[in-house]
């Protein structure tokens, strides 16, 4: 007689994310990941701990094997450490909104000093998403119609796959984000951002970040060896670019 598969608690999403789990029960989970929308969007809230487990700067672990269970320290800290990301993150907010406030009352002057030549915008160039890009398994395209330049460093990680994006020849105003698609068709979005007006990774760019490439950075829960391809896409559904992998 075939014995029964265990149930997955939705509960095993927390340890998923920090890839306490071991191989069988990570399989498992995975495939109730596949039917659960309820633990997808749960996955998804958590991916701000890949960026923290990377900056541990820890070698990635053989996929195949058992990841041993962190000690009740280290699983504090992390969790300490993700309380500041998420406090740091509610700040940000409030100084956009507050800066949002200055350009309706401060009128054309307060916009054109946003956007003159020398202005940059917030994190553009930070140096974390450029580092990370510069680690791990490349793929890259020209898309033949959008002539959007893309490409994508993979890292293999216990709860699935870091991906670090550099996106060029790209103009806005758009709202875009990464999205992973497995080789069964299943799709999990890696990071969203927004293309200002000026654009991105432009030779005749108006301001010299106009000129730079954008950086940015985020996770799948697929295993790397489970992808087939990334397609930067618009949120209204556009493709500007597929990357094989």
């Amino acid at each position: 007689m075939k014995r029964p598969v265990e149930p997955v608690a939705h509960t095993d999403v927390g340890a998923y994310a920090l890839g306490v789990l071991d191989a069988a029960e990570a399989a498992r989970f995975e495939e109730h990941l596949a039917d659960c929308d309820r633990c997808a969007a749960e996955l998804d809230g958590l991916m701000g701990l890949p960026p923290l487990l990377a900056e541990a700067g820890e070698a990635a672990p053989d996929p195949e094997a058992v990841t041993p269970a962190p000690g009740p320290g280290l699983l504090a800290g992390l969790l300490e450490e993700v309380g500041v990301v998420r406090r740091a993150r509610r700040r940000r907010r409030l100084y956009l909104v507050a800066a949002a406030a200055v350009l309706v009352v401060g009128g054309p002057l307060t916009t054109y000093a946003l956007t003159a030549e020398d202005a940059e915008p917030p994190e553009h160039l930070t140096g974390y998403a450029r580092a990370m890009y510069e680690h791990g398994e490349k793929a890259g395209t020209v898309d033949p119609v959008t002539k959007v330049a893309a490409s994508v460093s993979m890292e293999r990680k216990p709860w699935g796959t870091h991906v670090a994006l550099k996106l060029g020849n790209v103009k806005g105003p758009l709202t875009c984000d990464l999205v992973a698609v497995g080789k069964s068709g299943a799709e999990q979005t890696v990071t969203t951002w927004a293309v200002p007006p000026g654009g991105y990774g432009l030779k005749d760019g108006a301001a010299k970040w106009n000129k730079e490439p954008l950086y940015t950075h985020g996770g799948s829960a697929m295993n790397r060896s489970y992808i087939d391809r990334f397609e930067v896409r618009t949120l209204d559904g556009r493709r500007l670019a597929e990357i094989k992998v």
